[in-house]
């Protein structure tokens, strides 16, 4: 009889949290490496790698929104939809939930037929898509443009390395009505504001002997730390803030001061 019991009250204890998470307005966010979650982490906590959206969700208030980051290292728009990944997340896409879309780095890969798309055609198409379909399930779309990479010319400004795929974001965004959060913008201004130098300190820049992953140190001026990753996704809230979007409604008071 006891163990009926206790049955029946871890049943209701799972229906409860089944229920409550169902209650939650879900930001769904897809995109590349520069956003998704780092899985090493998982082996080496010491790792210090982190896409910008696998740590958006320190930003909300759990009890109301949680973040769901569908981003993967390596995709383009084209090769998310390709390998099914868009429909997993369309079928989970319930009223009044958020997706987040952020392409274009591996869209640029001209040499790789699977992920290459144009800007002008297929870049745009997989975009209306994105959106479109958002929409159809009651959800609601908004966009993000890539973030920075960390590229100094010798004169030391830093250079665009995406040309046309941002502002193709930015047309699509006015063409089908979905806000934007120009990150490209906002993250700019920050690895300028830290400078040549400094501005490692937001990137994957590794010492020898830190992280397993790394035995040898790293460089790289495309992926974040914890630190570059944390302050990029401050940079999107900040926003979401000041645009007065409704996904605002749902951040901590303190978002200045949350590490």
């Amino acid at each position: 009889m006891k163990k009926n019991i206790l049955y029946i009250l871890f049943a209701f204890a799972v229906f409860g949290c089944i229920s409550a998470d169902k209650s939650k307005v879900t930001l769904f966010t897809i995109g590349d490496s520069t956003m998704s979650d780092n899985r090493v982490i998982l082996d080496d906590p010491g790792d210090p790698g982190r896409g910008w959206a696998q740590v958006l969700g320190k930003f909300f208030d759990s009890e109301q929104l949680i973040v769901k980051n569908y981003a993967v290292s390596g995709r383009s728009s084209k090769s998310f939809i390709d390998e099914g990944r868009w429909d997993k997340v369309k079928e989970q896409i319930k009223p009044g939930d958020y997706v987040l879309i952020q392409f274009g780095a591996n869209d640029q890969k001209k040499q790789d037929p699977k992920r290459y798309t144009d800007p002008e055609t297929a870049f745009k198409d997989n975009f209306r898509k994105f959106i479109t379909e958002t929409r159809e399930k009651g959800g609601i779309p908004v966009l993000a443009t890539s973030v920075v990479r960390r590229r100094w010319n010798k004169e030391g400004e830093l250079v665009d390395t995406y040309g046309r795929y941002v502002e193709t974001v930015r047309e699509i965004a006015k063409e089908m009505n979905v806000p934007v959060v120009d990150m490209q913008v906002s993250t700019r201004k920050l690895v300028e504001e830290y400078g040549a130098e400094e501005s490692k300190k937001l990137f994957l820049w590794v010492e020898p002997g830190v992280a397993e992953r790394f035995p040898d140190g790293n460089k790289d001026d495309s992926h974040l730390n914890v630190h570059g990753a944390t302050e990029f996704s401050r940079l999107f809230v900040k926003e979401l803030r000041e645009m007065k979007h409704p996904l605002s409604k749902y951040l901590h008071n303190n978002i200045d001061t949350i590490e």
